[in-house]
């Protein structure tokens, strides 16, 4: 049996995030003030939009109303997606990655920014963009060889739709 609050909540609102077809990806209970914030985050291979947020909230507010695991004083919930610079923890989520740009930490030092093209069971398959005016070249990177790694926003990007456009005319 679990002993830790955030272990029992995990149990309790894990069913309930799945059955929404989301996965819970994190849960931090946090003081502000005199108030006590419970934060969820949940996220999926499509993403989460604001309907599914919702229904996910209101059934994950009703459970926790039956139950005490929250304790007999006030708090508000917050269910959000893991935004856009999110750390990447798990296999799914360098799956949800393919085509972004992520800043990897490496177990042998050094950090490495480049776009993942291809996820398996043992590692990444990466882009790494040229400098001054290379060619972009190609790298593998086991799993064991990344100690940290975060997808980094881009604000310039052309997406597909826009390349192929350009392409075309």
């Amino acid at each position: 049996m679990s002993t830790t609050q955030s272990e029992r909540l995990r149990e309790l609102l894990e069913p309930l995030v799945s059955s929404q077809g989301l996965d819970l990806e994190e849960i931090a209970v946090d003081s502000v003030g005199r108030k006590r914030v419970l934060r969820v985050v949940v996220d999926s291979d499509t993403g989460a939009d604001l309907d599914q947020i919702a229904d996910v909230s209101r059934a994950l507010s009703a459970k926790l109303d039956e139950t005490s695991v929250m304790g007999e004083g006030a708090y508000d919930l917050e269910v959000g997606t893991p935004g856009a610079e999110r750390e990447l923890t798990e296999h799914r989520h360098y799956t949800r990655a393919v085509d972004r740009l992520v800043k990897f930490q490496l177990t042998e030092g050094g950090d490495l920014v480049a776009r993942i093209l291809t996820v398996d069971d043992d590692g990444v398959d990466l882009e790494v963009p040229g400098v001054k005016g290379r060619k972009a070249t190609t790298r593998r990177l086991a799993f064991g060889d990344i100690a940290k790694a975060r997808v980094q926003v881009e604000f310039s990007r052309k997406d597909k739709k826009d390349m192929k456009e350009e392409e075309e005319a």
